[in-house]
C-alpha cells in the first residue's frame, strides 16, 4: 500500500477530531483545554445575573462581572465555557530565572495608604491568586513583595512582571542603602537610624513596621547576595576603609545619639565621644580593613609612625602632606636675603589623634594652620638676629633650638616634636664669591708658607747630600795621602839604597813627593769641604810644592858642590845649560892637533864652512834661510 495513503488514512481522523472539537465539543458544549505549561486568561463577554458591571475604579472581575476575570483557568479540561461568551488566551508560565528577581507592579487593587510607595504584601499564594489578592485589599500598583527564581501562575492581566537582577555585593566593598518608603527622617537627622528584623532590607514590610525610616540608611550590608527590591531600595556599592599598618582611623560619625564630652575641660576644641554616639570617636580605628558607611562617618586616617614634612622646593613625601610648602626664604641682619631647606620630624600618639582631628579636621590643617607659620616665621626672625655669616658658623646652634622651640609649640597641639632639622642653605651669589675668595687667598697663603718651609728644607737636604756626596772624595784623598806617604817613604828608601852617591837627590826627590802628596792630600780635603776654598787650597799647595822643590834643588845642588867640587859641579851645570839651549859641545869639525894628518885649525875652518853651505842649501830648498 502506498505511503501516501496510509498516512492519509491516520490524518484523516485527527483533522475530524479538531474539526469536532472546534465546532461542536468548543461550541456546543464549552470544552476548553489548558496545556500543563499554559494558563487561560478568561475574559467574560457578557453575564446573565443583574451583576453585569465593575464597581467604580476597578478592571478585574472577582465576582463573575463582565471583563476580565480575576480566576485564570490552570492546566486541564473545562466545560461550559462557550466562545461566545467567555475569551480564553493562553499564556505561558511566569518563569523568574536564576540570579533574577520578579517585581510584581499590579494594575488593579486598592489605593496606597498615605506616604507610601509600595503596596504591602497580602496572602495570595505569590501572586498566583489573584481573586485573594483583590479580596484582601492588595494594593494598587509597585508591590513590596517580589518573585525569587521559580515558575509561577500568573495572571498577566492583573500584575506586570519585570525581572530585574538580584543584588551582589562584591568583596571588600559594603553596599550603602536607601530606602524610597519608610517614615520621613526626623528634624536634624541625615539617616535612618538602625533597627531590627528586616534581614538587610530584605523584607521591606518588616523595616517599615519596625519604624524604618525612609532615605539614607546608617546601617550597610555586606559582601553577599541579597534579594532587594530596587522599587524599595538604592544601593550604592563603595570601597571599605583600608587603614595601612602606622596608621589609626579617626571616626567623626555624623549620626547616633548625643553622647557626653571625653576630652575633659582642659580640651576646648570640640567633643570627643563614645564610639556609636554623634562627634569624633574617642577611640580611633586599627588597621585593617573597616565596612563604614562614607556618608554617615568620616574618616581621616592619620599616620601614628614618624611624618617627615620637607619646606623644600620639588621634594615631597608620600603622604604629600608637605605638598604645598616651599624653601623658607629669610633676611640676615646684615640685608642679605638668603633661601634654607627645613625637614621637620612630627609624631602623632595613637590616642591623641581623635583630639588632633577634632582641633584641625584634617592632618592637612594641622600642617598649614600651626607647622607652616611656625616653622618658617622662627627661622625669619632668628635670621635677623645674626649676619649671614653667622647663620652658616652656627647652623647646628640654629637647629637644636629651633628643635626645642617647635617641640614646645606642638605640644600645645597634642603633637610631638621629634627633630627639626636645616637643609640646604643657599646664601647669596655675591656672598659667596667673596667668602670663596677670601678663602682661596688663605688656602693660599698656607701653600706659599709651605713651600717656603718646603725650600728651606729642600736646602738644608740638598747641603746634606753634597757634603755625603763629597765624602767618598774626602775619604779617597785622605787614603791617597797616606798611600803617597808609604810611596814616597819607599822612594826614599830605594833612593838611599841604589847609592850613596844619589843619597841627597833621593832625600830631595822623596822630601818633593811627600810636599807634593801633602800638597793634594790638603787640596782634596779642602774641595771635600767646600768647592770654593779649593782654588785657594791647591794655590797654596802648589806654592808649598815649588817652594819645596826649590829648596830640594838647592839641597840637592849643595850636596852635589860638595861632592863633586865646586869648579867640577860648575863646568857640570854649564854643560847643562849649553844642552839646554841647543848649544853643542862637541864639533861638528873635530880640529885634532896631534900625529895623524891634517892642518888642524885650518881643516876645521873648511869645514865649517862647508857645513854652513850644506845647510843654507837645504834651508833653500825647504824655503828657510838660517841665521848663521
Amino acid at each position: 500500500m502506498d505511503k501516501s495513503i496510509v498516512m492519509l488514512f491516520y490524518a484523516v481522523p485527527v483533522i475530524l477530531i479538531l474539526v469536532l472539537y472546534k465546532f461542536v465539543l468548543r461550541v456546543f458544549f464549552g470544552m476548553v483545554i489548558v496545556p500543563d505549561d499554559r494558563i487561560g486568561l478568561v475574559v467574560k463577554k457578557f453575564t446573565l445575573s443583574g451583576k453585569s458591571r465593575l464597581p467604580d475604579g476597578r478592571i478585574i472581575a472577582t465576582a463573575g462581572e463582565a471583563g476580565m476575570q480575576a480566576k485564570a483557568l490552570a492546566p486541564g479540561l473545562y466545560w461550559g465555557m462557550w466562545p461566545w461568551q467567555y475569551g480564553i488566551t493562553m499564556e505561558p508560565f511566569t518563569i523568574i530565572e536564576q540570579n533574577k528577581l520578579g517585581l510584581v507592579k499590579a494594575k488593579d487593587g486598592a489605593s496606597f495608604d498615605t506616604g507610601r510607595v509600595l503596596g504591602k504584601p497580602v496572602n495570595c499564594d505569590k501572586f498566583q491568586d489573584a481573586i485573594a489578592f483583590l479580596d484582601n485589599n492588595g494594593q494598587k500598583g509597585p508591590q513590596a513583595a517580589f518573585l525569587t527564581p521559580g515558575s509561577y501562575r500568573i495572571n498577566t492581566f492583573l500584575f506586570e512582571i519585570v525581572t530585574v537582577p538580584i543584588t551582589q555585593i562584591q568583596e571588600n566593598k559594603v553596599g550603602i542603602i536607601t530606602t524610597l518608603d519608610g517614615e520621613p527622617l526626623a528634624k536634624g537627622e541625615i539617616a535612618g537610624y538602625s533597627v531590627e528584623g528586616h534581614k538587610n532590607y530584605q523584607d521591606p514590610i518588616a523595616f517599615i513596621n519596625a519604624g524604618g525610616r525612609k532615605g539614607l540608611q546608617e546601617d550597610v550590608i555586606l559582601a553577599g547576595t541579597y534579594y532587594l527590591n530596587p522599587w524599595f531600595v538604592l544601593v550604592e556599592q563603595v570601597d571599605m576603609i583600608y587603614i595601612p599598618i602606622g596608621y589609626v582611623g579617626v571616626v567623626n560619625s555624623f549620626v547616633g545619639p548625643e553622647g557626653k564630652d571625653t576630652s575633659g575641660d582642659a580640651f576646648k576644641h570640640g567633643n570627643i565621644v563614645k564610639r556609636n554616639e554623634k562627634g569624633v570617636w574617642d577611640e580611633p580605628l586599627d588597621p585593617g580593613k573597616h565596612p563604614v558607611n562614607i556618608y554617615t562617618h568620616a574618616v581621616e586616617i592619620v599616620p601614628t609612625t614618624n611624618i617627615v614634612l620637607n619646606w623644600a622646593d620639588s621634594r615631597t613625601e608620600a603622604h604629600e602632606l608637605d605638598k604645598n610648602l616651599c624653601t623658607i626664604t629669610v633676611r640676615s641682619s646684615d640685608g642679605f636675603t638668603f633661601n634654607l631647606d627645613v625637614s621637620q620630624i612630627i609624631h602623632v600618639p595613637r590616642n591623641e589623634a581623635p583630639k588632633v582631628i577634632a582641633r584641625f579636621g584634617k592632618m592637612k590643617n594641622l600642617v598649614s594652620q600651626v607647622l607652616e607659620p611656625t616653622i618658617a616665621n622662627y627661622f625669619r626672625n632668628s635670621a635677623q638676629k645674626s649676619d649671614v655669616i653667622g647663620f652658616l658658623a652656627n647652623r647646628i646652634e640654629r637647629q637644636n633650638d629651633a628643635k626645642a622651640h617647635i617641640s614646645t609649640v606642638l605640644q600645645t597641639y597634642n603633637v610631638i616634636g621629634v627633630d627639626t632639622l636645616i637643609g640646604d642653605i643657599v646664601p647669596p651669589a655675591a656672598l659667596m664669591k667673596t667668602l670663596t675668595d677670601r678663602k682661596i687667598a688663605e688656602q693660599e697663603k698656607v701653600t706659599y708658607e709651605i713651600q717656603r718651609h718646603a725650600q728651606i728644607e729642600r736646602k738644608e737636604f740638598e747641603s746634606a747630600r753634597a757634603g755625603a756626596d763629597m765624602q767618598p772624595e774626602v775619604v779617597k784623598s785622605t787614603r791617597q795621602v797616606e798611600i803617597n806617604t808609604q810611596m814616597a817613604a819607599s822612594r826614599v828608601a830605594a833612593s838611599r839604597g841604589e847609592a850613596q852617591a844619589k843619597t841627597i837627590n833621593a832625600t830631595a826627590d822623596a822630601e818633593v813627593r811627600i810636599t807634593i802628596a801633602k800638597a793634594d792630600a790638603e787640596a782634596k780635603t779642602v774641595n771635600a769641604k767646600a768647592d770654593a776654598n779649593a782654588t785657594e787650597v791647591n794655590g797654596v799647595a802648589e806654592g808649598a810644592k815649588i817652594k819645596a822643590i826649590g829648596m830640594a834643588e838647592a839641597e840637592v845642588t849643595k850636596q852635589k858642590t860638595e861632592a863633586m867640587g865646586t869648579e867640577q859641579y860648575a863646568i857640570v851645570r854649564v854643560a847643562e845649560a849649553l844642552a839646554a839651549a841647543g848649544i853643542k859641545l862637541v864639533p861638528e869639525i873635530l880640529v885634532n892637533g896631534k900625529e895623524g894628518g891634517g892642518n888642524g885649525m885650518i881643516d876645521a875652518l873648511i869645514g865649517t864652512e862647508m857645513l854652513k853651505k850644506l845647510q843654507r842649501a837645504n834651508d833653500g830648498g825647504s824655503g828657510n834661510v838660517s841665521g848663521e
